[in-house]
């Protein structure tokens, strides 16, 4: 009977460590996930903007506070997809 306990306690061992364990690639992944499309979008918003300022650089000035503007909330989501992965990691 003792080694019935013994099998049955290593293994809700064993499933805690696996439950563990998968959290920390799902925070990862999603991490991961959440940097890649701002760091996407980021590229593209100023890619465009420097093309905009080729075009017309009378323009200069506003296409780069839109720029920026553009910038800002891209890297919030980036933010959000942190503190994601920290609630994910830290929690339960």
């Amino acid at each position: 009977m003792l080694h019935v306990m013994l099998a049955v306690q290593a293994a809700s061992a064993s499933s805690l460590n696996l439950r563990r364990g998968l959290a920390e690639i799902g925070a990862g992944l999603a991490y991961g996930l959440a940097a890649l499309g701002p760091g996407i979008g980021i590229g593209l918003i100023f890619s465009s903007a420097i093309a905009a300022i080729a075009r017309q650089p009378e323009m200069a000035g506003p296409v780069r506070s839109l720029a920026f503007i553009g910038f800002a909330l891209a890297e919030a989501l980036a933010l959000i997809g942190f503190v994601v992965f920290v609630l994910l990691k830290y929690t339960g």
